[in-house]
């Protein structure tokens, strides 16, 4: 199953678009070239066979074999233990932002699941792997900036210090999302915390960059900066 998977992978091959994503993620040599909607729908095709066969023997030589296995483990419909058992496995395998965030975007959990998805979660919060720290951060930036989770993802990512890119670059991202959610308590996050000035920045400018933000905002952040909105 493996092979017959290797092989199609590489008939859907588009050179283009081999040396574009390359380009988006430095330092990943490994890349076939097949696009998101294709590796989707090999997913998809798996999952109606036995696709625990494609999980226990897949080698992940090539970028788009680790893809597929991230996908079918978010899409697959069986219980949430065995979900976290696959990820489990999973996880540790991932080394760059676009499989992080693109499984993390294709899971789809029910509001009674959410307290076992976040406990389950919560283990990855003393990790030192840089994108171990970013699943957790992009898990919950997608799912858990609720008002019930809000108060407890500020606090995990109010303990996470560490110099990695990816992880830096994902809690600015997820600060700037909550923003769109709860201004203030995002200004006053800010104000209270101890982020990097690098994290801040980037705070900053994906708020800047941000279609959700109005034009009166950005332009009181960009004269006076974010504490000088008011509530």
């Amino acid at each position: 199953m493996v092979e017959e998977v290797r092989n199609q992978l590489f008939l859907e091959q588009d050179l283009s678009y081999q040396k574009f994503h390359s380009n988006l993620c430095p330092g990943i040599t490994n890349i076939i070239g097949v696009r998101i909607p294709k590796l989707r729908k090999i997913a998809q095709n798996l999952l109606k066979q036995d696709y625990r066969i494609y999980l226990e023997q897949v080698e992940n030589i090539y970028y788009e074999e680790t893809m597929i296995e991230g996908l079918i483990i978010a899409t697959s419909k069986i219980s949430l233990e065995e979900k976290f058992t696959d990820l489990k496995r999973f996880v540790p395998k991932i080394d760059n932002w676009a499989i992080c965030d693109t499984v993390c975007s294709s899971f789809h959990f029910k509001k009674e699941e959410l307290s076992k998805v976040w406990n389950f979660l919560k283990q990855y919060q003393k990790s030192k792997k840089e994108f171990e720290l970013r699943f957790l951060i992009v898990m919950m930036m997608d799912y858990f900036l609720i008002e019930e989770y809000q108060e407890q993802v500020l606090s995990i990512i109010a303990s996470i210090s560490c110099d990695y890119y990816y992880t830096n670059m994902a809690i600015a991202w997820l600060l700037s999302i909550f923003y769109t959610k709860n201004k203030k308590r995002i200004v006053l996050f800010l104000e209270e915390s101890h982020l990097s000035s690098f994290v801040y920045q980037k705070t900053i400018q994906k708020i800047l960059e941000s279609n959700r933000v109005s034009k009166e905002e950005k332009q009181i952040i960009k004269n006076v900066g974010i504490k000088g909105l008011e509530f």
